[in-house]
């Protein structure tokens, strides 16, 4: 077996938007820095997600210097959005959360809604280090998220994956398979551990920082939908149903939560501390 090590980072500037790959990336207490810092919400204020509007995985985010964003999607022009200056906030809602954002240029709204056909605007999280906590339950007082689902970060394991798609091949939509790691849409994903060996991990290091793995992480249907098609199957949850049901969820991959700050890199050691 390979010497466990980070296989590869994920940003998402924009929350269920495709992102980047880069070779290293800032980690920040409520995740890697620029993961995340953006959201889509309707006219109620509510967050826009793969769930409601699956074509998001076709529009893709790529981080521009001093944190804006250039946006590109079938059928539009690219659309350069610049950081929005501190100024008044607005409440969004997240899950059962409320949460104040920063709202961003409306030829922002424009653009988006023009690609989903909805009425929508992109909002900015300016002060994750206080707007958002994260759930008591999982974490130490003063945790932080940006505007992930839950968790600062997401990790998961390539000899994971292949056990997954072992599975999938055995069932009844086999023709699905095998899936590739961009439907679970993690921040990073390490090399050399045994399959589904991260249920027992309780705190991690990469690199040079260390994490805390705080829950395993619940699947939903965005995992069926093909990030380069937009197109929605059965896998994986059909097969995560009968196989990887904790509770009353369906699981893959962990939630961590930094306990360091620093830099980590393709091809840092993974170490596995408890």
């Amino acid at each position: 077996m390979l010497k466990p090590a980070l296989r590869s980072i994920h940003l998402y500037p924009v929350k269920s938007i495709a992102g980047s790959g880069p070779g290293e990336a800032v980690v920040e207490p409520w995740g890697l820095a620029g993961d995340r810092r953006w959201l889509l919400v309707d006219a109620e204020g509510r967050q826009i997600t793969q769930r409601q509007q699956r074509t998001l995985a076709l529009a893709r985010a790529e981080e521009q210097p001093g944190g804006g964003l250039r946006c590109t999607a079938p059928g539009r022009e690219p659309l350069t959005v610049e950081v929005p200056a501190f100024g008044e906030t607005v409440p969004v809602r997240m899950w059962n959360e409320e949460v104040e954002a920063v709202p961003a240029d409306p030829a922002a709204a424009e653009w988006f809604g023009g690609y989903l056909g909805v009425e929508c605007r992109l909002v900015h999280l300016d002060a994750p280090e206080k707007r958002r906590p994260i759930d008591p339950d999982h974490c130490m007082p003063g945790d932080t998220v940006s505007f992930a689902d839950g968790f600062p970060l997401l990790l998961t394991s390539t000899s994971s994956l292949d056990a997954l798609n072992s599975l999938i091949a055995q069932g009844d939509h086999a023709d699905e398979g095998p899936l590739p790691m961009n439907r679970f849409r993690p921040n990073v994903v390490v090399d050399g551990t045994a399959p589904w060996a991260e249920d027992d991990w309780r705190r991690v290091r990469i690199g040079e920082v260390d994490f805390e793995v705080a829950k395993p992480s619940s699947r939903c249907v965005i995992t069926t939908t093909d990030q380069l098609t937009a197109e929605r199957g059965k896998e994986p949850l059909r097969t995560l149903a009968r196989h990887r049901r904790f509770g009353d969820r369906l699981v893959f991959g962990q939630n961590l939560i930094p306990r360091g700050l620093g830099t980590i890199r393709i091809g840092d050691p993974f170490e596995i501390l408890g």
